[in-house]
């Protein structure tokens, strides 16, 4: 994959969750220094609807044609939401960075959606995810998943779009946006 420096991003962070609609913010960034454009939509809490509305939210946008890779928040949005990352990547043609400041306690959050109905298919699609590989990040370690893109050319990206925090800085504006509106003041860590 050629990845130049001014790569168009579309990154995608959930708001806080207050009500049954959970906001979702995509932020078009070029490289991690110029955003080009802000997209949103809703998820449903704890819903199964969101690997839809991400893939109608990216094909539907005029944005669409010039995006390179999708970078997401984890893959739950909305709480337990998931994404699955090989059927968005599948649907939309785009490759997928799912990005992680933590590695995830894989046991928890199995034990934690066995209370929502479709237990399975939520956890099938955590496992459709595969692999969580460390990458240091400009000297923080980072956890990513990665669909239609090798991890050497993933982690080139994330090196690029990490400019001024430790998290890509894409992600970064995708949260602050996100609970900024939800909220009326951006908060948490982003």
């Amino acid at each position: 994959m050629h990845i130049k420096p001014e790569i168009r991003i579309l990154a995608i962070d959930d708001s806080a969750l207050l009500g049954e609609r959970i906001m979702i913010v995509g932020v078009v960034f070029r490289g991690g220094e110029w955003m080009d454009g802000v997209l949103r939509a809703e998820v449903t809490r704890d819903g199964m609807d969101a690997t839809d509305v991400i893939a109608e939210m990216v094909t539907g946008t005029r944005h669409y044609q010039q995006i390179r890779v999708i970078m997401l928040d984890g893959v739950t949005y909305g709480g337990f939401n998931v994404v699955d990352i090989t059927e968005l990547q599948r649907r939309t043609g785009l490759p997928i960075i799912v990005v992680m400041r933590a590695e995830p306690d894989m046991a928890r959050i199995r034990d934690a959606m066995q209370n929502l109905p479709d237990a399975d298919r939520r956890w099938q699609s955590i496992q459709n995810a595969g692999k969580i590989y460390e990458i240091d990040v400009h000297g923080n370690l980072l956890y990513i998943q990665c669909a239609g893109i090798e991890i050497t050319d993933a982690t080139k990206i994330m090196q690029l779009a990490t400019t001024h925090s430790h998290i890509p800085e894409p992600l970064r504006a995708a949260h602050l946006i996100a609970t900024g509106i939800v909220c009326g003041e951006s908060r948490g860590q982003a």
